[in-house]
């Protein structure tokens, strides 16, 4: 049994659609992020960064993982699915998850610090910056997918961890317009049973950002928590 602890944002989501998509058992722990949870001593104790997610295997020794890129080949080896062994295809789904690491998540979560969550005075260069990076990785993105059904050659890890922060361009200010490809392949995404669950676990945040009052709520939090 896998125990994930996780709250509502695309880093949450990219576990608990793994863990639906590789049909792997688990229980759901909501750890608030605007009351602290992930500072608390029993949550530093799982993971000294104090970030979400964190998972728990309790077959494995209780063994206690950080990081949502090694949750995902932690998660994919232990399934057997989502990550070849073979090193060709392996190496084409890890570099799609590195994309997404290094690149998608960072600067798409930096694009809503400053278009959304900033306290005070709007500084425009840091928006502009972040937003137009964002559209840049989204470009790198339709290169592989105008031509390509998923990012590596089969259905994997690494379109999990992308999607669950791509889907959420709107909120990030990121245009999409003329990706037809990266367009087709969210939709591609959307539509299957265990990304649609996954994304509700804990609560799906997207329905929160489709209801205006909910939304400034959201970015009243999203303020308070970037000061912490």
């Amino acid at each position: 049994m896998i125990e994930l602890y996780t709250s509502p944002t695309p880093n949450g989501y990219k576990i608990s659609v793994a863990l639906e998509e590789l049909e792997i058992p688990y229980n759901v722990h909501v750890v608030n992020l605007q009351a602290g949870d992930q500072k608390k001593p029993e949550f530093l104790a799982m993971n000294p960064n104090g970030r979400i997610p964190v998972i728990v295997d309790t077959e494995n020794d209780n063994l206690s993982i950080m990081e949502s890129g090694a949750q995902l080949i932690y998660l994919a080896e232990k399934a057997g699915k989502l990550l070849p062994t073979e090193s060709v295809a392996r190496s084409k789904v890890i570099q799609w998850l590195m994309f997404q690491m290094g690149g998608i998540g960072p600067m798409m979560g930096q694009a809503n610090v400053f278009f959304r969550y900033w306290p005070g005075e709007k500084i425009q260069p840091a928006i502009d910056r972040y937003q137009n990076e964002g559209r840049r990785l989204f470009e790198v993105m339709e290169t592989r997918l105008k031509d390509n059904e998923y990012l590596a050659d089969d259905f994997s890890i690494a379109d999990i961890a992308n999607w669950c922060w791509v889907r959420t361009y709107k909120w990030s200010g990121v245009n999409i317009d003329g990706l037809e490809g990266v367009k087709r392949w969210m939709q591609m995404m959307e539509d299957r049973p265990a990304c649609k669950k996954g994304v509700a676990v804990p609560i799906d945040i997207m329905e929160l950002m489709r209801n205006m009052k909910q939304s400034k709520d959201l970015t009243d939090t999203g303020s308070k928590i970037i000061q912490k």
